[in-house]
C-alpha cells in the first residue's frame, strides 16, 4: 500500500511541476523542454531524491514506450501533406540524405573526440538525428518564420523522430546482441518500417471508416471519437511491436503510429477540431510526465566524466555537422540563404532521444557501465545544450537573419477573405488566414493557403497566426461586432500598421473609422464597381485587366541614394513596363511633374507589369 501511495504522490508531482513548466514556458516564449529537464533533475536522485530509477520498476520501458507511441502520433497528426507539398525537395533531402550525413558526421565526433568505440558512435550518432515536434512546434509557435521554412523544420521534426527510433534499434542490437554487416542492418531496417506502415495504414483505414460512417449510431460522437483516436494510436502501436516480437522486429510501433497519425491528420473525418485539442492536451501531459521522469533519471556523474571533450562534442555537432547537412541538403532556389542558415542554426533534440538513450542506458548500466554513461551523458547533454540555446535564441537569430516575414493576416475565410488572400499572394505577401470554420478551413488548404483554425477574437489565437509581425490586418467576416473587436485588438494592443475592415452595415463606418480602421462599406464598394461599369466602361475594363497581368502598388521611400532625385531621374532608372503614377506626401496626394523631387518618406505608387511594378518597389527600398 505504502508503493502505491508513493507512486500516486510521484505522479501528483510530475504533473504538477509539468503544468507549471508550460505555464512558465508560454510566458517566457520557451520551450517547455527546458523547464522540464529542469523539474527532473530537481526531483531526481541529485537533487530532492523524489524520483528514483526503482520507483517504476520494470514497467518504465512500457510507460515510456505507451508514452511516445501518443507523442509521436500528435506530432504526425498534425503533419499536413500540404505543407510537405510546400517545401516538398528540401525536405526530401532532409530526411533522406540530411539524416545520413547527420548520423555520420555525429558518429565520426563522437568516435574521435569523446575516444568511444565506432558502435556506440553511431547508436549516439543515429539518436541525435531527431530534431522532434515536441521542440520544434513550440519554437515555431513563437517564431512566425515564412510558412515553408516552418514546414521544413517541422516535417524533418517528425520523420526523422521516427527514423532515429528505428534506426537507434537496430544499432543498439548491434552493440549488445552482435547483429553482424551492413546487410543484416538494412534488413532489419527496412522490416520494422514496413511492419509499421502495414499496422499503421490499417488502424487508420479502420478507424476513418468508423468515424465517417458509424458516428450517427453512437451517443455523444463528438467525445467518443476523441477517445478512439487516442485508443487508436495505442492500438496501432500494441499490434505493431506484438507482430514485431514475433517477427523478430521489436520496436516497429513507432513507425505505425507515424504512419497512422499522417494518414488519419490528411483524411476527412468528423470532429477533426475537438480531436486536434484533445490530442494536444493529452500530449502535453504526457511530455511532462516522460521529460520530467527521464531528467530525473540523470546523474551529474554522467556529464562531468565527459569533460571539456564534451563541450566540445556537442559545440561540434551543434555548429558545424548540423549547419554543414542543411545548407548542402536546401540547395536550390525555393528557400533564400538567410532561411537556409535560420534552418541549419535550429536542430534542438527532443523525446526520441531523450526516452529511447534513458532505456538504453539502463539495459547497458549492467553489461557495459562505460557505454551506458556515454551514451545518456552526450545525449542529454545535446538536448539541453541546443533546446537552451536554440530555442531560447531562435527569434533573436530570426531577427537577425532578417526571416520573419511582415505578414498580413486576415480574419475570416469567406468569399472575400479568400479572394483578399489571393490578390495579396499574388504580389508575394505572406498571408495567414484565421478562421472558425473547419469545412472551411479544409477547403482553403487544399487551395494552398496557410489558415489558422480559431476564434479571431481571441488575443492566443491572433498572436499564433503571427499578428505580433503583421504589417496588414484585414477583417473579412460577416460580424461587423467581430470585425470591429479585433480591430481594436490590432490597433491598441498590437500596433498594426495597417488595419481595413470590411463592413456589413453603412450605419456602422463611423464606429470603425473613430477608432483608425479603414473601412469598406460592401454595399457602397459593390454600388461603386458598378458605377464604373455604367460610368466608366473603359477605366473598369482597364481595371479587370490590369488585375490580370499588372499590378499597382504603393511604396514608401526609404533609400537615402534614390531620395532628392526628381521624378524625371527617377523615371529614367525604372524597369521597363512600370511608370509613375502618384505621389504622396503629407497626406496629400499629386500627379508626378518632370522637376518634382522625390523625399525621405514619400509614398510613390507604381503602375504596370507586375514584375517591374515589384523590380520598382525593390529599386526604391534598397
Amino acid at each position: 500500500m505504502s508503493a502505491a501511495v508513493d507512486i500516486i504522490q510521484i505522479v501528483v508531482t510530475i504533473m504538477g511541476l509539468g503544468a507549471a513548466a508550460q505555464v512558465l514556458a508560454d510566458r517566457l516564449r520557451i520551450p517547455s523542454v527546458v523547464f522540464l529537464i529542469l523539474a527532473g533533475v530537481i526531483v531526481g536522485p541529485e537533487g530532492l531524491g523524489l524520483v528514483t530509477p526503482a520507483i517504476f520498476g520494470n514497467a518504465l520501458q512500457a510507460i515510456v514506450g505507451l508514452s511516445v507511441a501518443i507523442i509521436v502520433f500528435e506530432g504526425a497528426f498534425h503533419l499536413r501533406i500540404d505543407r510537405i507539398r510546400s517545401a516538398q525537395r528540401e525536405t526530401l533531402r532532409l530526411i533522406t540524405f540530411g539524416a545520413f550525413g547527420s548520423l555520420v558526421g555525429t558518429a565520426l565526433v563522437v568516435h574521435y573526440i569523446l575516444g568511444v568505440p565506432w558502435d556506440v558512435a553511431f547508436l549516439i550518432g543515429a539518436l541525435l538525428i531527431a530534431t522532434g515536434p515536441t521542440v520544434i512546434t513550440p519554437i515555431m509557435n513563437v517564431v512566425p518564420v515564412r510558412e515553408r521554412v516552418a514546414s521544413t523544420l517541422e516535417t524533418e521534426g517528425v520523420v526523422n523522430d521516427v527514423t532515429a527510433a528505428i534506426l537507434a534499434i537496430v544499432m543498439f542490437e548491434y552493440v549488445v546482441r552482435g547483429s553482424h554487416g551492413l546487410p543484416t542492418l538494412v534488413r532489419e531496417f527496412a522490416v520494422r518500417f514496413g511492419l509499421g506502415i502495414l499496422v499503421g495504414t490499417t488502424v487508420a483505414g479502420v478507424l476513418w471508416y468508423v468515424l465517417r460512417y458509424g458516428r450517427q449510431a453512437v451517443e455523444n460522437a463528438p467525445q467518443n471519437a476523441r477517445l478512439m483516436v487516442l485508443v487508436s494510436s495505442l492500438t496501432m502501436y500494441g499490434i505493431a511491436e506484438v507482430l514485431g516480437a514475433a517477427f523478430g522486429a521489436s520496436e516497429a510501433g513507432i513507425a505505425a503510429v507515424a504512419t497512422g497519425g499522417f494518414l488519419l491528420g490528411n483524411a476527412d473525418i468528423p470532429y477533426r477540431d475537438t480531436i486536434q485539442q484533445f490530442k494536444g492536451d493529452v500530449s502535453i501531459l504526457v511530455i511532462a510526465f516522460v521529460f520530467i521522469t527521464l531528467a530525473s533519471l540523470l546523474s551529474l556523474r554522467d556529464f562531468l566524466e565527459l569533460g571539456v571533450a564534451g563541450i566540445i562534442a556537442v559545440i561540434a555537432i551543434a555548429a558545424i555537422i548540423r549547419p554543414a547537412v542543411v545548407l548542402i541538403s536546401t540547395v536550390g532556389d525555393r528557400l533564400t540563404v538567410p532561411e537556409r542558415l535560420f534552418i541549419s542554426a535550429l536542430g534542438p533534440r527532443g523525446i526520441i532521444p531523450a526516452s529511447v538513450a534513458t532505456l538504453f542506458a539502463l539495459e547497458l548500466q549492467s553489461t557495459n557501465p562505460t557505454a551506458a554513461t556515454t551514451l545518456i551523458g552526450t545525449v542529454f547533454l545535446v538536448i539541453f545544450v541546443t533546446v537552451v540555446f536554440e530555442g531560447g535564441l531562435a527569434r533573436h537569430i530570426a531577427q537577425t537573419l532578417d526571416v520573419i516575414p511582415m505578414r498580413a493576416l486576415i480574419v475570416g475565410g469567406g468569399r472575400v477573405g479568400r479572394e483578399l488572400a489571393e490578390r495579396l499572394e499574388r504580389r508575394g505577401e505572406e498571408v495567414v488566414i484565421i478562421e472558425s470554420d473547419q469545412q472551411v478551413v479544409e477547403e482553403l488548404r487544399r487551395a494552398g493557403h496557410t489558415v489558422h483554425n480559431g476564434d479571431g477574437t481571441e488575443q492566443q489565437v491572433l498572436e499564433k497566426a503571427g499578428i505580433e509581425n503583421a504589417k496588414i490586418v484585414a477583417l473579412a467576416t460577416r460580424d461587423d461586432d467581430v470585425n470591429l473587436l479585433v480591430g481594436q485588438l490590432a490597433r491598441n494592443t498590437y500596433d498594426a500598421e495597417t488595419a481595413v475592415a470590411r463592413v456589413n452595415e453603412p450605419s456602422n463606418l463611423d464606429a470603425f473609422e473613430d477608432i483608425d480602421i479603414e473601412a469598406i462599406s460592401t454595399s457602397m464598394s459593390v454600388a461603386w464597381s458598378m458605377d464604373n461599369v455604367i460610368e466608366r466602361p473603359g477605366i473598369s475594363q482597364w481595371m479587370r485587366e490590369l488585375d490580370r497581368d499588372g499590378d499597382v502598388q504603393e511604396v514608401e521611400v526609404t533609400s537615402k541614394e534614390h531620395a532628392g532625385k526628381t521624378v524625371s531621374e527617377l523615371t529614367d532608372e525604372l524597369p521597363e513596363g512600370c511608370h509613375l503614377a502618384l505621389i504622396s506626401r503629407d497626406e496629400a496626394n499629386r500627379l508626378p511633374e518632370p522637376d518634382d523631387q522625390i523625399e525621405m518618406g514619400d509614398h510613390l505608387t507604381f503602375i504596370g507589369r507586375r514584375e517591374a511594378v515589384r523590380d520598382a518597389i525593390a529599386y526604391c527600398t534598397t
